[in-house]
């Protein structure tokens, strides 16, 4: 039952504690809330203010933009006139181009056709070449596995060297 019913030190000691912590609050914390509140009620009325006057700004720049939108509906209408002229003089002249860019586009392609044609011959001999020397050597390599092969290779080379 202890635990439930406290000791008179225990309360003494807690209602001190209390008492101190109150204190120190009210030195130290209440004024800095109650000023940071103020302050906060002074830039929150400030605000409404500065809706007010932004309202009032907002209507009558409605009224401008309404007369500026009138004004750029008559321009806008000149200009699309001016620009269906002149999409329609670009239009004919880059049928034209197209005409002249496309004819030198075949040319062009025709001489690369060539050039590539050309190229691939040429690479095709190197490869037809290079695969021929591949064969050779492997042929050769196989042929002169042993020692005896060798000699007699080197017999023939020698003796073909002093005819020339």
């Amino acid at each position: 039952m202890s635990l439930l019913t406290p000791a008179i030190g225990l309360i003494f000691w807690m209602l001190v504690v209390f008492l101190l912590l109150v204190w120190i609050l009210r030195a130290f914390a209440w004024k800095p809330i109650i000023n940071g509140l103020n302050d906060r009620e002074r830039e929150i009325q400030g605000a409404l203010d500065l809706a007010e006057q932004t309202k009032a700004e907002m209507a009558k720049l409605k009224a401008d933009n309404a007369n500026m939108v009138a004004e750029a509906n008559a321009a806008r209408d000149k200009i699309i006139r001016e620009a269906k002229e002149a999409s329609e003089r670009m239009v004919q002249e880059a049928k034209d181009k197209a005409i002249a860019e496309g004819q030198k586009m075949i040319d062009s392609a025709r001489e690369t056709i060539h050039n590539e044609q050309q190229a691939a011959i040429s690479k095709m001999k190197e490869e037809v070449a290079t695969l021929s020397l591949q064969i050779a050597e492997k042929v050769l390599h196989r042929e002169l596995q042993d020692k005896t092969a060798q000699e007699k290779l080197i017999a023939d080379l020698a003796s073909s060297a002093r005819l020339n």
